[in-house]
């Protein structure tokens, strides 16, 4: 009995560490440098930096948007050539988004103001959905691109757009592809008009997205939307929390490796803000950075 209470207590002791550190894990803000292979990369854009933040889910209870204009902040100091931004600015913006949307666009303005491209698409969350089966509000997704767009941010929808850089005439395909949940993803539509071998980067919320992209279309594509798992053990990124509360197919913390079509390569941001609960464990906030190379 007595080895028995000291197990139970050193379980114990065990758990209440991993709760409190699960409190503070949100505001370690991790800052992840990946190399990104592009065949046939513009001469002008090999070894520019292309950063991603995502999942801000502002307005959950005990959310944390000093961690997201950390993140933005981070951005700033490296000035990369564009930002990436893939999704649920917000969280649940009930019953009157206004005061989310505009803690949102102060988040992101420094972005604008220190003259870096930022391009963004919309989340589940941002379309009032916190499940694959509620109805998409687009009324709210609507208002909140709009205050986006104001501010400076380019939100695309189910479109492309040709990123370019100050001293240069070459083009860097950007590749955006709206709410998998909310019904609107189409990525024929993204990809229209976009010439073959034409070298693309592909922004999506949802990595489920990403199957649908045909061969050699995304040799770099973002996501975010899963966090990584928010709670899980070390090392075993499919053993996580939101595995076995979300039904989604992809729980990727980095590359998703072996998920696609040949030559479409997906990276999966953990994110910055939660989901349910304010706690991430062994799953720290991430701002990425990639360095773009032809070979």
């Amino acid at each position: 009995m007595k080895r028995l209470k000291w197990f139970l207590l050193g379980g114990l002791g065990l758990l209440g560490l991993l709760v409190a550190w699960g409190l503070v894990e949100p505001h370690v803000l991790n800052l992840e440098e990946e190399t990104a292979i592009i065949p046939n990369l513009p001469k002008a854009w090999e070894g520019q930096k292309i950063g991603q933040l995502s999942d801000f889910q502002i307005g959950m209870w005990a959310d944390n948007p000093g961690t997201a204009r950390r993140g933005v902040k981070t951005l700033v100091e490296i000035q990369p050539a564009a930002v990436l931004i893939s999704g649920d600015f917000i969280y649940h913006a009930n019953p009157d988004p206004a005061a989310e949307i505009e803690e949102v666009v102060g988040i992101v303005r420094p972005l604008v103001e220190a003259g870096i491209p930022t391009y963004a698409v919309l989340g589940n969350h941002d379309y009032g959905m916190s499940s694959k089966t509620a109805e998409p509000r687009i009324k709210l997704a609507s208002r909140l691109a709009t205050e986006l767009e104001t501010a400076g941010i380019v939100v695309l929808e189910n479109e492309s757009i040709e990123m370019q850089l100050p001293d240069s005439n070459d083009t860097l395909i950007l590749a955006a592809v709206n709410s998998l949940w909310a019904n609107q993803a189409d990525v024929d539509a993204a990809l229209k008009g976009i010439p073959t071998n034409r070298p693309t980067v592909a922004l999506m919320h949802n990595p489920d997205t990403f199957e649908f992209f045909p061969a050699n279309s995304a040799p770099l594509a973002v996501a975010g939307h899963t966090h990584g798992g928010q709670m899980r053990i070390p090392g075993l990124p499919q053993w996580s929390w939101l595995r076995f509360v979300q039904k989604d197919k992809v729980y990727a913390d980095g590359w998703a490796k072996g998920y696609g079509n040949l030559g479409n390569n997906l990276y999966v941001n953990t994110g910055i803000g939660m989901s349910n609960i304010p706690i991430r464990i062994f799953c720290p906030p991430e701002v990425t950075i990639f360095t773009l190379k032809s070979s």
